[in-house]
C-alpha cells in the first residue's frame, strides 16, 4: 500500500508507507512529541509565574497584574482555530512550528516591552506568547493521528503526561532565568521569557527536522480519496460534523466544562490557603500536588479509557471532580483536605481531557478531525478564561466554598448528557472510528 500525494499541497508524493511500517512510524512520532512537549512544557511555565509580577511593574499598579496572564489565555484561544485550519490543509507539523515560532515572538515583544516600560506592547507579545500553549494542546492530537482506534486514549494521555517534566521544571528555572541577565540592559523579571523563547525556537526546529513524515497527512492518505477533498478537510466541515454527532458535542463540553471547573477553583485555592495561614511552601506543595494530579497519572486515564470506553471515564471525571470541589470547599483551615481535594481536582482533569479528547477523534471522520480539534481547544480555554475571571467575583462576593458550589454546578450538564449519550448512543473504544 503507498501513500498518494495529498491533492492542493503542491508537494511531491510521499514515500511509501504500508501497515508493516505504522508501529515504527507511531513509535518515531510519539517520541518527538514527547520530546517536543517536555520543551514547550518548559517553555511555558518558565515565565508564566512571573508575567503578574512584570506587568505590575510595568503598570505601576497591581490591579492590572492579572492582565498579562489573562492575554495568554486569550491568545490561547484566538490561535486555536487557525491553527486548526492551517493543520486541516497542510498538516500537523507546518501548524506546530509556527505555533512556536508565534510563541517566541511573542517572549521578544514582552521582553521588549519590559525594557521599554510599554504595557500595551505586554498586552500584545502575551497574547502572541500564548501560541505556544496552543501548541502544546494540539501536540495530543497529533499522537492519536496514527494510534489504533483501541489505543487512541493512551497515545493521546502519553503525551499529555510528557507534560509532566516542563511543569515540574519550568517554574524551578524561573530564578535562574532571571538572575542569568542581572547586570545587563534586560530586566531580570523578564529574563525567564528570553529563555522560553529560546525554548520554543529549539522545540520548532525539532518538530520541523523530525516530524517526517506528518502524522495526519499520512492517516488522511492511508484513509482514502475520500478523505483528501478540500471540501472534507474544511472548517465548515468540520463544524457540520460536530453538529451531526452527539458524542461529539458530549466530547466538546467534557473538555471545556472540566477544564473550567479545574481553572476556576484552582486559581483561588493558594488565596484561600493564605487566608487559613498557609505559607508560601505551603501553597507550593499544594499547588505541586494538583499538578501531579493533572499530568502524572494521565497514562492511567488513557489506558481505563480505552478499556473501559470514553464515557465510563467522563463518568469517573465527573465524580473526582465532584469530591474535590466538596473537599476543597469545606477545608476551611485543614491545609491537607485543601490538598486533597486539589489532587483530585487535578485526577479528575486528567480524566475528563484524557477521555474527552479521545472521544471528539473518535467521533467525527478522519478529514475533519483537526478543524474539530481546534474548535475543542477554542471552546476549553474561552470557558476557561471567563471561568477564571468570573471566579475572583464569586470568592469576593460569596467565599470559596460557594465558588466550590458553582465548579460542581458545572458538571450537572456534562454528567446528564454522557448518561443520555450511554443510552442512546451507546459506543466503545473498540468501536471508534
Amino acid at each position: 500500500m503507498t501513500t498518494p500525494a495529498i491533492p492542493g499541497t503542491g508537494r511531491p508524493p510521499a514515500p511509501p508507507v504500508t501497515p508493516a511500517d505504522l508501529p515504527r512510524l507511531r513509535r518515531r512520532t510519539t517520541g518527538v512529541l514527547i520530546a517536543g512537549q517536555i520543551l514547550g512544557g518548559v517553555g511555558v511555565p518558565i515565565s508564566i509565574a512571573l508575567a503578574p509580577v512584570l506587568a505590575t511593574e510595568i503598570s505601576g499598579t497591581e490591579s492590572l497584574s492579572g492582565f498579562a496572564s489573562t492575554a495568554a489565555v486569550i491568545g490561547t484561544a484566538l490561535v486555536s482555530l487557525p491553527l486548526a485550519a492551517l493543520m486541516t490543509r497542510r498538516g500537523r507539523r507546518p501548524g506546530l512550528v509556527l505555533a512556536y515560532l508565534i510563541g517566541a515572538t511573542g517572549a521578544a515583544l514582552v521582553v521588549l516591552a519590559a525594557s521599554v516600560k510599554s504595557f500595551p506592547l505586554l498586552m500584545l507579545g502575551m497574547a502572541a506568547f500564548g501560541a505556544a500553549s496552543s501548541a502544546n494542546l494540539q501536540a495530543r492530537f497529533a499522537a492519536a493521528d496514527l494510534a489504533e482506534p483501541d489505543r487512541r486514549a493512551r497515545a493521546i494521555s502519553v503525551v499529555v503526561w510528557a507534560s509532566t517534566l516542563g511543569a515540574v521544571l519550568g517554574p524551578n528555572l524561573s530564578a535562574p532565568a532571571s538572575r542569568s541577565f542581572a547586570g545587563t540592559s534586560v530586566p531580570q523579571t523578564a529574563g525567564p521569557f528570553v529563555w522560553a523563547g529560546a525554548v520554543f525556537v529549539l522545540t520548532a526546529a525539532l518538530i520541523a527536522v523530525f516530524l517526517r513524515p506528518d502524522p495526519l497527512l499520512t492517516a488522511r492518505a492511508l484513509a482514502g480519496p475520500a478523505e483528501q477533498t478540500a471540501a472534507a478537510r474544511s472548517l465548515r466541515a468540520g463544524f457540520a460534523a460536530v453538529k451531526a454527532s452527539p458524542r461529539a458535542r458530549l466530547a466538546l463540553l467534557t473538555i471545556a466544562v472540566s477544564h473550567t471547573t479545574m481553572v476556576s477553583i484552582m486559581v483561588m485555592t493558594p488565596v484561600d490557603l493564605g487566608h487559613h495561614g498557609a505559607g508560601l511552601q505551603l501553597i507550593g506543595l499544594v499547588i505541586s500536588g494538583h499538578i501531579a494530579g493533572m499530568f502524572a497519572f494521565s497514562p492511567v486515564m488513557g489506558w481505563l479509557a480505552d478499556r473501559l470506553g470514553r464515557l465510563t471515564v467522563i463518568g469517573l471525571a465527573a465524580g473526582l471532580l465532584s469530591v474535590a470541589a466538596l473537599l476543597a470547599g469545606t477545608a476551611g483551615p485543614s491545609h491537607a483536605q485543601s490538598a486533597a481535594g486539589l489532587f483530585l481536582l487535578g485526577l479528575g482533569w486528567s480524566a475528563g481531557m484524557v477521555s474527552g479528547s479521545a472521544l471528539l477523534t473518535d467521533s467525527v471522520p478522519q478529514a475533519a478531525r483537526a478543524a474539530v480539534q481546534g474548535l475543542g481547544d477554542l471552546t476549553m480555554n474561552t470557558a476557561a478564561g471567563i471561568g477564571g475571571a468570573a471566579a475572583g467575583l464569586v470568592m469576593s462576593q460569596a467565599g470559596y466554598g460557594w465558588l466550590n458550589v458553582v465548579g460542581a454546578a458545572l458538571l450537572l450538564p456534562m454528567a446528564a448528557l454522557a448518561l443520555f449519550t450511554s443510552r442512546r448512543h451507546p459506543v466503545k473504544a473498540s468501536a471508534a472510528q
